[in-house]
């Protein structure tokens, strides 16, 4: 059975978009057939690391949206960014970085709906094992609408306490919608912090599994969006925690 997998975090800089990428490109490097989607529509950017120049991408999901294209025709093959001894495959469904897109979407919206028919289209089409939908920070309503027909959420936090606080909302929303799983993810926790007394912290907060508790990287700041961290630094120790929550979401 196909899987659709949100990954949310209530505010910006929690390193979603980079988490997304790297378990994606981990799940299709182990042999599935995995597709990303960016629903964070006003302020996308996960193409760059699949090494997508927004100025360069024909189709995205705002063509979808408006009519201009079929959900298929936005996917783009990604998967030649995973190396040759890849057992799967990796594709990313865009949004648009051109500005006079953007603005369409601020002033005028679009059908939700379409954005649903267009997640189970993509998992039909494409074959999929996995679906991650990138969402956009805090809850509005195509995130409610992403998160309300998932299997798993998973909910990415740092131990800040505006975080703290908006973690608390979005479990409270998702555990009204009946969402099936629920999991936790702590990013870019400062070395001076004990990471097991963190995850102890949260887990008694939120009575909330939690995935894993990933520390502040140098390397990945030096990355700098250049690429899939993972895929870079396989050997890495952030690397194992990545694999670590991988192996979770595909339980």
């Amino acid at each position: 059975m196909s899987k659709i997998i949100s990954i949310h975090s209530f505010r910006g800089g929690t390193g979603k978009s980079n988490t997304t990428a790297n378990l994606a490109a981990l799940l299709a490097s182990a042999g599935q057939r995995v597709g990303v989607i960016d629903t964070d529509i006003q302020s996308p950017g996960i193409h760059v690391l699949f090494g997508l120049s927004g100025s360069t991408i024909d189709h995205s999901l705002n063509d979808y949206l408006w009519g201009r294209c079929e959900i298929g025709q936005a996917a783009h093959d990604v998967s030649a960014q995973l190396g040759a001894d890849a057992k799967g495959k990796l594709f990313l469904i865009p949004s648009s970085i051109q500005a006079d897109e953007i603005v369409n979407v601020l002033r005028e919206g679009y059908d939700v709906s379409l954005l649903t028919n267009g997640f189970r289209k993509l998992i039909k089409e494409l074959t999929l094992d996995v679906l991650l939908i990138d969402t956009h920070p805090g809850l509005n309503e195509e995130t409610l609408f992403s998160i309300a027909i998932s299997h798993l959420l998973l909910i990415i936090m740092r131990p800040d306490q505006q975080d703290y606080e908006g973690t608390g909302v979005t479990i409270e929303v998702a555990r009204s919608l009946d969402v099936p799983r629920l999991l936790l993810m702590v990013n870019k926790t400062p070395p001076s912090l004990d990471r097991a007394a963190v995850q102890a912290r949260v887990e008694q907060a939120y009575n909330c599994e939690v995935a894993a508790v990933l520390p502040h990287s140098d390397e990945m700041m030096t990355l700098a969006s250049s690429g899939i961290f993972a895929l870079r630094y396989p050997d890495h120790p952030l690397t194992a925690l990545y694999k670590q929550v991988a192996l979770m979401l595909s339980d």
